[in-house]
């Protein structure tokens, strides 16, 4: 069995939980923790780059801080962070050929604020590349594997992040979540996965992919230490005009109120393409919310939920082929300066950089935009997404949550659907209206199936993740799924 690296990360934790006086320093911890990361990224891949030097270092300032007193809410705690967010004075691919030798000159605003926080970033995940992909197959280092089956996909586009957490290589990371990309590899790994409302946390410099969709959030494997790295993240950026002038609440601390008397929604199609073992798993999980004091009311219409698919393959893609536009090889990414003429050289430095997932988004989002298609497509997609959103307004009139898988199944072998894009696309058809209609939802472990874990995704109204967790707490007490451990 690889070493877990557990008694390490709860080690770290004790700022967090108030735990009694740590046996490691904050240097001790950081070097345990990078050479056990090396062990078991030597089966994962999770990572594109691990910061050796810089955690070291970072760990002997974090040490003298937490002897002086300074309080700081994850001093010395090592988190991983997908390689979508920049990170000054090292590589930040997102995953692309095209990036492999980006060094950017600034901070992301997460990734300051993590900094700030007092946080070791211990390394920079894996993840498709430009984040296009339900399966982390797709980046240029080759794919990321499942800690609980090593033949299977760790869900995409963060499937480095949700699986050094599963493997409890690190306590926390950071992804993000464009059409499920934080939420479905946490349901195929086990592990906690939030998406905050859209404009919650800021996007100043991550990677864009597409813009009016993605957002940054939290991942870990327990709820409270999920609710501590939501409230250092999120907040209002002036350098990011999406983010929301709203105060940033301390999750964490109310996470024992409970639910009692607040009203759930079950959708009527929640089953629909979903393993039918699937259907017992959430009936048991919904057994236990209720048994808590919530009320749940099954058979809820949502009737644009099946255009969110059709929609979202057409506005991500048309945001993507904007968004990817500046790769050029003359202002960011390689190029082929073996060509003099500068349509060759365009064409062979995108042609090389690219991965056929990226390519065919762009295709596709081009074709969209392009005259004589953009009101046949693109225009149709928008409409289609102010009906969602209202969809999803009319439900939260009444309900607090709205609870569905968070994937149709477990995870699949890798290679299992890469010829196959419609088929990965559905593994996404729980998530997606999600990212349209710019909610905030969070997929928790709700069991396993054939030992390969699932999950529940539970979705708030706009900016009420304090309920989410809330809600989630409830659930993590009365059950064991997160201190399910893989071995690999």
């Amino acid at each position: 069995m690889m070493d877990t690296n557990i008694d390490l990360t709860l080690s770290a934790l004790k700022h967090i939980h108030n735990m009694t006086e740590s046996v490691y320093t904050s240097k001790q911890l950081i070097d345990k923790t990078i050479k056990n990361l090396h062990l078991q990224d030597s089966k994962l891949n999770a990572y594109i780059t691990i910061l050796d030097e810089y955690a070291f270092e970072r760990s002997i300032a974090m040490d003298e801080k937490i002897n002086r007193g300074e309080e700081l809410p994850l001093a010395g705690v090592p988190i991983a962070v997908k390689d979508m967010l920049a990170f000054k004075g090292y590589p930040t691919t997102a995953g692309s050929r095209t990036l492999e030798n980006f060094i950017p000159t600034f901070n992301s605003t997460v990734v300051e604020k993590l900094i700030n926080a007092g946080a070791v970033i211990i390394g920079k995940t894996s993840c498709d590349e430009f984040a296009m992909g339900s399966s982390n197959e797709h980046a240029f280092t080759g794919p990321v594997h499942n800690p609980w089956n090593l033949d299977c996909v760790p869900g995409g586009s963060s499937g480095g992040s949700a699986a050094t957490v599963a493997a409890r290589g690190v306590p926390l990371s950071v992804g993000t979540d464009t059409g499920g990309s934080i939420r479905q590899p946490a349901s195929f790994n086990g592990i906690y996965g939030l998406k905050p409302t859209y404009g919650r946390v800021s996007r100043y410099g991550v990677v864009a992919f597409a813009s009016s969709l993605e957002q940054v959030g939290p991942m870990a494997y327990n709820i409270h230490d999920l609710a501590l790295l939501l409230s250092v993240i999120a907040g209002h950026d002036p350098k990011d005009s999406t983010t929301l002038n709203e105060v940033v609440p301390d999750y964490h601390t109310s996470l024992d109120q409970g639910i009692k008397g607040m009203k759930i929604a079950v959708p009527d199609n929640i089953y629909d393409g979903a393993n039918k073992i699937m259907q017992s798993k959430i009936n048991a999980a919904l057994e236990i919310f209720k048994n808590n004091g919530a009320e749940i009311t099954e058979g809820i219409s949502i009737p644009s939920w099946e255009s969110a698919l059709p929609a979202y393959y057409l506005i991500a893609p048309s945001e993507a082929s904007a968004n990817l536009s500046r790769y050029d090889g003359f202002r960011y990414g390689q190029s082929s300066v073996e060509y003099s003429d500068l349509w060759q050289r365009l064409e062979n430095t995108r042609g090389l950089g690219f991965g056929k997932e990226v390519k065919r988004r762009i295709l596709l989002g081009t074709y969209a935009l392009s005259a004589g298609y953009y009101d046949q497509y693109y225009k149709k997609a928008l409409k289609l997404r102010t009906m969602i959103k209202n969809d999803f307004k009319k439900i939260f009139n009444d309900y607090d949550f709205i609870m569905t898988p968070t994937t149709p199944a477990p995870a699949f072998k890798i290679g299992e659907r890469i010829t196959n894009p419609l088929e990965m696309y559905m593994s996404d058809y729980y998530t997606l209206p999600i990212n349209i209609a710019g909610n905030p939802a969070i997929s928790i472990p709700c069991g396993f199936i054939d030992d390969l874990p699932v999950g529940l995704q539970i979705i708030g109204k706009d900016l009420e993740e304090q309920k989410l967790l809330q809600c989630a707490a409830v659930y993590e007490k009365e059950t064991t799924w997160n201190q399910e451990i893989p071995s690999f």
